[in-house]
């Protein structure tokens, strides 16, 4: 079996008059993340993860932010293109393991509904879909409230059926 693993991160500052999404979906919050996109940290994260792997470079190599075509795009977008761009190669998606630092807002009770959505735009199981959230107890730049960062490790196979 032809397996690959990939890891991803990403971090995007906080900032007013933003919404504020992450693993797709929008997360009720005062602030939103600030980039080029919707800025879904999350997403971000996984689709560099998914690239490394597959040893496709990163999420900029793809969409890159000096493009007006990306600019506000949906992240959800960048994950379906960046599932394709496996798919040519014959890559699938086994399992994603990620992981949410932020001190607000509490994202565990988005975590299944961010499962549901990742798992759908990437045609797995949600059950494959792992997402888990931490704080940095308030120490640095996530502690202060000033960005929220994400990580995550995948796991692709080789599609034996072409």
């Amino acid at each position: 079996m032809d397996i690959r693993v990939g890891y991803g991160f990403d971090v995007h500052r906080l900032v007013n008059d933003r919404p504020l999404w992450l693993g797709g979906i929008m997360i009720p919050y005062e602030k939103g993340l600030l980039g080029h996109s919707d800025a879904d940290v999350l997403i971000h994260a996984i689709c560099d993860a998914l690239l490394g792997a597959a040893n496709l470079r990163d999420i900029g190599s793809h969409f890159p932010d000096t493009s007006e075509m990306y600019a506000g795009i949906d992240s959800k977008i960048l994950l379906k293109k960046t599932v394709e761009l496996l798919s040519e190669k014959l890559w699938v998606v086994g399992n994603i393991d990620s992981t949410v630092c932020a001190e607000h807002p509490k994202i565990n009770p988005f975590i299944p509904e961010m499962q549901s959505c990742l798992a759908h735009l990437m045609g797995i199981e949600p059950d494959a879909v792992s997402i888990k959230a931490t704080t940095t107890e308030k120490l640095g730049y996530t502690g202060r409230g000033e960005g929220i960062s994400a990580s995550a490790v995948v796991l692709i196979t080789r599609n034996s059926n072409h």
